[in-house]
């Protein structure tokens, strides 16, 4: 990654913003959006300039982040510490698609087919799941039973699907029952060493995977589609498993 995506709480925040015109009241609504308040002066923590001049636009840049505020200035990804994506906002699902600056045109095309593909109710579906989150710990009390519970339910065509299109969210978080899968070993047989090859299920998998065995010479690109937490072993898997989803890679 070339940056760190993360979501900040803007509510009650002063929010720097230097500029007027168009690229200036866009940022304004972005900002007034996320409950966060626009300011003209400091103190603040974090500041969007928007100038035209770009001699301007640096000079601002560079005194604001000596008062120790993040800065992003519009249109000039060279001098921002942080950049604002393209957003799916399904809140308090937000899907944010980011290009580092390349491409504010790509990220948007992309936005778009992200708005087709996710249901208008997915929001409501994160805050029954939320809801269900206490009930769920009475049944299920380890952090792997739970995950594996949700994994489960959410996996396509689950009871949960977040693709699907649920008309009563709260319905379906409360039907999930045990749909818990029975832990079991799976073999990954990985014909090339690019990571784009991976099928869909084969992403799903290494997703899912609470521990990963694979040989020594599997593609790091290929073991950063899997779930940043799993356990990677190297080595073939032995004949008894530890605890959970297990997957074996094998590069032929």
């Amino acid at each position: 990654m070339d940056a760190l995506p993360i979501f900040v709480r803007l509510t009650g925040m002063r929010v720097l913003l230097i500029g007027n015109g168009p690229a200036a009241e866009a940022k304004a609504r972005l900002i007034e959006g996320a409950g966060g308040v626009v300011v003209r002066d400091l103190p603040a923590r974090i500041a969007f300039v928007a100038l035209d001049d770009a001699a301007e636009a640096e000079a601002e840049a560079t005194r604001l982040r000596a008062h120790g505020l993040l800065v992003n200035v519009v249109d000039r990804p060279a001098l921002c510490d942080f950049t604002v994506p393209a957003i799916v906002d399904r809140s308090p699902v937000i899907v944010a698609v980011g290009t580092g600056g390349a491409s504010a045109s790509l990220a948007k095309a992309l936005r778009e087919r992200f708005e087709a593909m996710l249901p208008a109710r997915l929001g409501g579906l994160a805050d029954a799941i939320f809801a269900a989150r206490a009930a769920v710990a009475a049944t299920h009390p380890t952090i792997d039973a739970r995950r594996r519970l949700w994994d489960t339910a959410l996996a396509p065509g689950g009871v949960l699907d977040p693709l699907a299109d649920h008309g009563d969210p709260g319905a379906a978080v409360a039907g999930i029952g045990d749909a818990e899968a029975t832990a079991a070993l799976v073999e990954i047989v990985l014909t090339s060493r690019d990571p784009d090859d991976l099928t869909l299920r084969q992403l799903r998998l290494l997703n899912q995977a609470d521990t990963i065995y694979h040989p020594a010479d599997v593609p790091p690109a290929i073991l950063d589609r899997a779930r940043r937490d799993a356990d990677r072993i190297i080595g073939a898997a032995p004949p008894s498993l530890p605890p959970g989803r297990t997957v074996a890679l094998r590069l032929i």
